[in-house]
């Protein structure tokens, strides 16, 4: 594997969470990775046991338990640690992509000092990793667009004493409304796992999850929602006003919105597509 190739498998295989002004890494996924384990969890714990059997146990401690988005969408506690706690663990794992994650954790602090002096150069490379992966433009565009509608939302909650861990509730809320399920449902409905959801969303799934969560920002702010239960009937609302005009189009055209295909599906069928066209 190239190095560029190596960074772009880390950047989508690991989750991070920004805590105490600085990135820490699942553990779980780092090993996971770096050892191609089928169970990570267990790797780790008998590396945590073997830690502290040869002193080594400030490293252990050193990692706290954070809450990341699990396998079922839900958010749940696991070991997480910053970069340097992270290097050490690396350190004594036998593993051939040691080196390149290494630069990838390197490359992940500095940009993230460069996008706080220039918050542009967030979505540039954001763009430039979607590319890599073989989107379209035009979806990025999408895709970009919805996470500014999404970082809208969860700023007005914010505002309006919704507390963090309501966050998936509220979500949940928009996305029966809008679309039938849960988000939970909806990656199991396209055979996904750890993916993100929206990642696997084709351009009329996207406009649908931006229309729901645009309307219920709007219906916050017009109702001047307050606290968990009145931001939950404007998520409500607002998810049926995506979810409405989500079946009057499938009245239109006949066609189901909510769809089986995930990132894979799509890409397949642009590879035929530009093989055809090159015939």
């Amino acid at each position: 594997m190239e190095e560029n190739q190596a960074l772009v498998v880390f950047q989508d295989k690991i989750r991070r969470i920004w805590h105490k002004d600085e990135w820490w890494f699942s553990v779980v996924d780092v090993v996971s990775v770096l050892t191609e384990s089928s169970d990570g969890r267990n790797y780790w714990k008998v590396l945590k046991y073997r830690l502290i059997e040869e002193g080594s146990n400030e490293t252990v401690t050193k990692c706290n338990q954070l809450k990341l988005v699990a396998d079922d969408g839900k958010l749940r506690e696991t070991d997480c640690a910053n970069v340097e706690t992270l290097f050490r663990i690396v350190q004594i794992i036998p593993s051939s992509k040691a080196e390149p994650f290494k630069l990838w954790l390197a490359k992940v602090g500095y940009q993230r000092v460069q996008e706080i002096e220039n918050p542009e150069l967030a979505q540039q490379r954001m763009k430039e990793l979607y590319k890599q992966k073989g989107y379209s433009n035009e979806w990025i565009e999408k895709r970009i667009r919805g996470i500014a509608i999404r970082d809208e939302l969860t700023d007005e909650w914010k505002q309006r004493e919704v507390k963090d861990i309501e966050y998936g509730i509220l979500t949940s809320e928009i996305s029966k409304a809008t679309f039938g399920m849960t988000p939970a449902e909806y990656k199991q409905h396209k055979g996904l796992k750890r993916e993100n959801l929206r990642d696997h969303m084709n351009d009329l799934e996207l406009i649908f999850s931006m229309l729901g969560e645009r309307a219920t920002t709007e219906i916050a702010r017009t109702n001047d929602t307050v606290g968990f239960v009145e931001n939950k009937d404007a998520a409500i609302k607002g998810g049926n006003i995506a979810g409405d005009a989500r079946k009057k189009l499938e009245i239109e055209t006949k066609k189901d919105i909510v769809t089986h295909e995930n990132y894979l599906d799509i890409s397949e069928k642009e590879k035929r597509r530009q093989i055809r066209g090159k015939w």
